[in-house]
């Protein structure tokens, strides 16, 4: 049979430090399904992606910040459309570290949104290369920082 290649979506890794949590990633409910997900969404033209899970994040959650230029690593799903075929998608995903929340935003009245740690996170979404990536990112970020940078103001 064939094969639909995967359609490409761009996704925002929300996180923050909280104070007494730690690490903390920001889920949110899908419209339909109300499954725990990440902001993301289709490629906007003249934007670049990690532009794009920027303006995602905003539209989905009510975040500010700045999406990491790199991508932190990619996950696949089947999108069900509105026609109601389901295709694959490939959604590159780009951390954002959230410098302000706001109380008002596009989707605000259709999700729900929820700060978890990473290890919740991964038990909560159903993709598992995305539980994969959050487990991944909590690594990235226990991780110790470079003789250089832990050695300035001494």
């Amino acid at each position: 049979m064939f094969r639909r290649p995967p359609q490409q979506q761009y996704a925002a890794l929300c996180y923050r430090f909280d104070p007494i949590a730690g690490l903390q990633v920001l889920l949110l409910t899908s419209r339909d399904t109300r499954r725990w997900v990440i902001p993301k969404g289709w490629p906007m033209k003249g934007k670049k992606a990690h532009a794009v899970a920027a303006q995602e994040a905003y539209e989905e959650a009510g975040v500010k910040g700045e999406a990491e230029k790199a991508a932190l690593g990619y996950f696949a799903y089947m999108k069900k459309l509105k026609s109601g075929l389901k295709v694959p998608v490939r959604v590159q995903v780009h951390a954002l570290r959230v410098e302000a929340m706001l109380e008002a935003f596009p989707e605000r009245d259709s999700r729900t949104l929820e700060w978890v740690s990473c290890t919740e996170a991964a038990a909560r979404v159903r993709e598992p290369e995305l539980r994969n990536l959050f487990l991944a990112f909590a690594s990235r970020e226990a991780a110790p920082l470079p003789q250089k940078l832990r050695a300035v103001g001494r």
